[in-house]
């Protein structure tokens, strides 16, 4: 299993609040579970404890800000599959992440419409 946090995005990462007044935060890392269609972008964050505490907008059974540990996304296993990060993410602001996100279901209906559409 590859690193979530790696050093390098712990040093770019912006501390907790540091982006609160953004009207557009960037997003600098994407991390996801590829056994269902969670996605988490993260914004800031910094140490806890023995942990490491994230804040962003989080896309799941419902789509909203919030924050999340690395320790919460190191815990997640069904049936072996994981919390994974993406590892050809850039850094962007979080409209375009969501615009980016968007783009990619509506080429996947369609390409699932035309599968249909030979079948029939």
């Amino acid at each position: 299993m590859k690193a979530l946090l790696t050093s390098e995005l712990k040093a770019r990462l912006p501390d907790l609040y540091e982006q609160e007044l953004a009207t557009d935060p960037i997003v600098h890392a994407k991390f996801f579970f590829p056994g269902g269609s969670w996605i988490w972008f993260v914004t800031e964050g910094r140490p806890q404890g023995d942990d490491f505490l994230f804040f962003g907008y989080v896309i799941g059974m419902e789509a909203e800000w919030g924050y999340f540990s690395l320790k919460e996304l190191e815990d997640v296993n069904i049936s072996g599959w994981t919390i994974e990060r993406d590892q050809d993410f850039k850094p962007a602001e979080l409209s375009l992440c969501l615009l980016g996100l968007a783009a990619s279901i509506a080429e996947k209906l369609a390409a699932n419409q035309r599968s249909r559409t030979r079948r029939h």
